[in-house]
């Protein structure tokens, strides 16, 4: 399938899928296939740590943020050659983006699998973060000053985000101490930095593989940014949702969702309070009410921001097969996403 589409948007000799998964099935393979030969060249042929090679460790994901930037581009009629060297970039920054996640957040696992820093150590892992960060840099920026200009400020702006998530306990606590030194909207900003950019630049990539330009760019960005910012929120909607089940948590996990308690659920600050200043983080009667709100208000949140990825394209969605699926495609995604927690969380 070198084609997708051609450039007058008429349909292709292929199938077109209907739903955005079924157009991911179709083009994943490929993106697949393009990301690991790109990751092995890097890499080389390195003996094996824990479970595998460092390749395989890293293949992981289902690709979405690659595969909405190949949609955007065979919508607009572009070449699926094109699109892919770009959807690999987009997938490389992700993936670096896991690895320096894993090392702050001390995860040890990740899609159930050992975290790299877990078998490497830290410092290993961020410095492969940084290799893979400036790969992605170096095979946009070849294709063009508007390519590498996209990613680069793609990755600026996702570790700016991360950058301004809390992480230290005693930090967190004396800034909601004090309600004039919290800030409240660093929710907003940390999703659309964390999230919402990358997002947002796989899609405006998508346009540029189709050679779009001026106002479509703009256009197909705000669509992909809304979109991610959605994303997130899904993300933190489950986390809140989990605890309510278990009734617990830990210290990290709770500085991690203070952001969203204390941006939906404002009233929620003095409880929250409570529980840091506690050592044990078993929930009792504060947050969990709060943490109820905070999900009913983040439902609304997430149905909004996906109407506004839709209406950031004005009805300039292209009239074909390939338009349609980019039309449903936020609704589609965030359905993927919650299927996907859902089966990871179900005993």
């Amino acid at each position: 399938m070198s084609r997708i589409a051609d450039r007058k948007g008429k349909k292709s000799a292929d199938p077109v899928p209907m739903r955005f998964r079924d157009f991911s099935e179709v083009v994943r393979p490929q993106l697949d296939a393009a990301f690991r030969a790109h990751l092995t060249g890097l890499l080389g042929d390195e003996v094996p740590i824990g479970s595998g090679r460092k390749t395989d460790i890293l293949s992981g994901g289902k690709r979405i943020r690659g595969s909405l930037l190949c949609l955007v581009a065979s919508a607009l009629g572009g070449a699926l050659k094109d699109a892919l060297s770009r959807a690999v970039a987009v997938e490389l920054i992700q993936t670096a983006t896991l690895i320096h996640d894993d090392v702050v957040d001390q995860h040890r696992s990740r899609r159930n699998s050992p975290a790299l820093w877990t078998l490497e150590g830290a410092r290993k892992a961020v410095l492969l973060g940084d290799i893979i960060f400036a790969s992605a840099i170096r095979m946009m920026s070849e294709l063009g000053r508007e390519d590498g200009l996209i990613a680069s400020r793609a990755i600026a702006e996702v570790s700016r985000g991360a950058y301004q998530e809390p992480l230290n306990p005693s930090s967190l606590l004396e800034d909601t101490a004090v309600a004039d030194a919290w800030d409240t909207a660093l929710y907003e900003k940390i999703i659309g930095l964390k999230t919402g950019v990358l997002f947002g630049s796989a899609s405006r990539l998508g346009a540029v593989s189709a050679k779009a330009s001026g106002r479509s760019l703009q256009r197909w960005y705000q669509y992909g940014l809304k979109i991610g910012e959605a994303y997130q929120i899904a993300d933190d909607l489950h986390e809140i949702e989990r605890c309510l089940i278990t009734r617990s948590m830990t210290r990290s996990e709770i500085i991690a969702l203070a952001p969203a308690l204390l941006f939906f659920v404002r009233e929620s600050r003095p409880d929250l309070l409570k529980v840091l200043r506690r050592q044990s983080m078993v929930l009792r009667t504060e947050l969990p009410k709060h943490f109820e709100t905070a999900a009913g208000i983040m439902k609304v949140e997430i149905a909004s921001r996906l109407q506004s990825a839709i209406s950031a394209m004005e009805d300039d969605f292209p009239d074909n097969e390939y338009g349609r699926v980019a039309r449903r495609a936020p609704r589609d995604i965030i359905a993927m996403f919650d299927e996907a927690r859902t089966s990871v969380s179900s005993p």
